[in-house]
């Protein structure tokens, strides 16, 4: 038998769209609660989009924009900025204006984040990321 006989193309044809329909009911399967914490949950689209937008109008005072949330915070200098434009205060501690190595971007993040504390500001349901 050859793979062009018609009842093998439409056995497979069948399995195929048997395996893709499954997979596509992967997500309907999938209990409420995991497709909210799901990485690519609506919600948490527009979440970020919207704190992001709210970030970049506060950062237009400073000249400065973020793009992606999870990699232009990283350097602690729009952090730092975002921190100084709605506290209309400058950071306590000096900081790293061209953090080029791991290390200097991290003092500057910690620097954001002992001003805040000096401020006595609480960070609430605040996880652990990547870093």
């Amino acid at each position: 038998m050859s793979s062009t006989h018609p009842r093998l193309n439409q056995s497979s044809a069948a399995s195929s769209a048997a395996s893709n329909a499954a997979l596509a009911d992967k997500d309907a399967d999938m209990p409420a609660t995991e497709k909210d914490l799901a990485e690519d949950a609506p919600w948490k689209k527009i979440q970020q989009n919207t704190f992001t937008r709210w970030c970049n109008e506060h950062l237009k005072c400073v000249n400065k924009r973020i793009a992606n949330l999870q990699t232009d915070l990283g350097d602690g200098l729009r952090l730092i900025g975002l921190l100084e434009v709605l506290s209309q205060k400058k950071m306590f501690r000096k900081f790293n204006q061209r953090p080029t190595f791991r290390q200097m971007q991290l003092e500057n993040v910690s620097v954001a984040l002992e001003f805040l504390d000096k401020e006595n500001i609480k960070l609430v349901s605040i996880g652990k990321y990547r870093v």
